[in-house]
């Protein structure tokens, strides 16, 4: 079975700094070059949309991006250890540094700030808030991979916890037996109010389990305390503590 796989569970799961780990080993080039690969397309969007909101201007969003990306791929990831912290914590290092150094020179450049560009001062954010927008978008990250997570799971099993969840986050004020004549359009089949709660119950359920999965990937050594201090760093100990409890109990 893929060690990727979003399906498996907690204790099956191989930690993404396995592959951090062979990201910077001395190994064959192409095995390597895989794993830095697939770690940049898994933060790649994150990264991105973070520039993006940090800078306010896409070229120069794009052009750090790609910078992140050629320290990324040529060896810089030898300073994330897990000794030291989170796999996030430095990415958000990496990337404090490269807004840092944008600022820098835009300050000391020589010439006329565009008029609809912000001044650089303004721009720098106090440290509290840079970390903020970086949790945000982090958690904006986790969120949308535990959603594929799910309509995954829900291909190979042929269950509807995905359509059902999401139909629900889309129309919060439908009533159950409104929800129930609406799905059974959707989905082609016959689904009863009851039905529909059970499945929302369970939906909600497999999500949290499938985001813990997420956020325990990138964890050195997820245990359950450090998952629910991530949830609280996270801000998302509140979609999760029923899940956390079925797994503080196995």
């Amino acid at each position: 079975m893929d060690p990727m796989d979003p399906t498996r569970h907690l204790s099956r799961i191989s930690t993404l700094w396995s592959l951090v780990s062979l990201a910077h080993h001395d190994g064959p080039t192409d095995q390597v070059r895989t794993a830095q690969e697939k770690l940049l397309d898994r933060y790649g969007r994150a990264i991105k949309r973070y520039l993006l909101g940090a800078l306010r201007d896409a070229d120069a969003a794009e052009d750090l991006y790609q910078d992140f990306a050629y320290r990324f791929l040529h060896g810089d990831l030898r300073r994330a250890d897990p000794q030291r912290g989170r796999f996030r914590d430095y990415v958000k290092g990496v990337l404090f540094h490269l807004v840092a150094d944008y600022h820098k020179k835009r300050v000391r450049a020589p010439r006329q700030l565009e008029s609809d560009k912000p001044d650089p001062a303004v721009v720098c954010q106090p440290d509290a808030e840079q970390e903020q927008a970086f949790l945000a978008t982090w958690r904006d990250e986790l969120l949308m991979r535990t959603w594929a997570a799910l309509a995954a799971a829900d291909e190979a099993n042929g269950q509807s916890f995905h359509a059902v969840l999401r139909f629900r986050a889309e129309h919060p004020d439908l009533r159950s037996h409104e929800m129930a004549e609406e799905l059974s359009q959707l989905l082609g089949k016959p689904l009863t109010a009851a039905g529909v709660r059970k499945t929302l119950e369970r939906a909600r359920d497999r999500f949290a389990d499938l985001l813990l999965d997420e956020i325990s990937q990138e964890l050195s050594d997820p245990t359950v305390e450090h998952l629910e201090e991530e949830l609280i760093d996270l801000n998302l100990l509140d979609h999760c503590r029923p899940a956390l409890e079925r797994r503080r109990g196995e």
